[in-house]
């Protein structure tokens, strides 16, 4: 099973949930007002006062199958409105 950390403007959650789904990807969970400090530096939680709007994390669990399929839907919309994506392996208990 594969792990997918997405951290993207919040605004584009819903673009990139629906091309999640589109892929086969079964569900998702979504964290907003995202904070910390990443490459580009630290994020403030001031940010969603201002025009860049707030962060969020988009988590997703898939199996190995569709990882491909999903980078190809997903991987588009982060190169077009900014984020980072990570994939990891995920073991259920």
């Amino acid at each position: 099973m594969k792990r997918i950390d997405l951290f993207l403007n919040e605004r584009e959650v819903e673009k990139v949930c629906k091309a999640m789904l589109k892929a086969g990807a079964p569900g998702y969970s979504v964290m907003r007002h995202v904070t910390g400090m990443g490459i580009g530096g630290e994020i403030s939680e001031a940010m969603d006062f201002s025009s860049f709007g707030a962060n969020a994390h988009v988590i997703v669990f898939i199996e190995a199958s569709l990882l491909e399929g999903i980078r190809e839907a997903v991987k588009p919309l982060l190169r077009r409105y900014g984020g980072v994506g990570f994939v990891s392996e995920a073991e259920a208990f």
